[in-house]
């Protein structure tokens, strides 16, 4: 169980972006975090990862108060993320980076699944370069497929994961979803504004002007979001790229 307590980080010219976000990620569950853009979405995705380092509260994993550890050892203890706009790597094929995260060597066939996941053939892309010859939608379902490989994270973070990708893929990552959360071993936190990623969330927090304004269950969040009622204001099924 993931376990954020009054997280607060501002920019380093001040303005503070988070304001005493408090959310708990219960095991093996998806939950679900949505706002308006500039709220601190992902911000907060990347004080959970070990990118930025909070200003002030405490982060706890199973237990443990993984605050002051960084992005290294926190994959270590089993936290994966997906960045919102993937790192390109010249010289490494996509085959190396889903081994390099599985910390193992795959068939021929686990690879074909992991990019099928994504949709993705593997014939076309497992020995093809992770670098700028990628479109950015290809790169990001490749990051998403390099998550999905990582046997050891039993948390896994995803900012934006619809950004870049086009429905057929969108529907075989929410089946990716499904799975993984039938399987009830790894806990799922989504940054994401689609309704449909939403309604198969168990949880769903919202996110604006640096707070926590609703959270709870999907039955009982989502209707608010719906009608406007969660001072989100956030317009769903669309796709933004957020400023902070």
């Amino acid at each position: 169980m993931l376990e954020l307590k009054d997280i607060r980080w501002r920019l380093p010219e001040g303005e503070e972006i988070l304001k005493g976000i408090d959310l708990t990620v219960p095991d093996g569950k998806l939950t679900v975090v949505t706002g308006p853009n500039g709220g601190g979405k992902t911000s907060l995705a990347k004080i959970i990862a070990g990118l930025y380092e909070p200003c002030g509260g405490s982060i706890i994993l199973n237990g443990e108060d993984i605050t002051s550890r960084d992005i290294t050892e926190r994959a270590k203890k089993g936290v994966a993320y997906a960045f919102q706009q993937p790192v390109r790597f010249k010289g490494l094929t996509v085959r190396d980076l889903l081994e390099l995260s599985a910390e193992e060597k795959l068939s021929e066939e686990r690879i074909c699944s992991l990019l099928g996941e994504v949709g993705l053939c593997a014939r076309e892309y497992m020995d093809r370069e992770a670098d700028s010859s990628l479109s950015g939608g290809e790169s990001k379902r490749i990051e998403i497929a390099t998550v999905l490989a990582r046997k050891n994270a039993d948390m896994l973070v995803f900012d934006e994961p619809e950004a870049g990708i086009d429905l057929w893929s969108f529907s075989n990552l929410i089946s990716a979803f499904e799975r993984l959360k039938g399987e009830g071993s790894r806990s799922l936190l989504v940054i994401s504004h689609q309704e449909r990623i939403m309604e198969i969330a168990d949880h769903i927090a919202v996110i604006a002007d640096g707070k926590v304004t609703a959270q709870g269950s999907r039955e009982d969040i989502l209707p608010r979001i719906l009608k406007g009622d969660t001072k989100s204001k956030c317009p769903l099924g669309k796709t933004r790229k957020e400023e902070c």
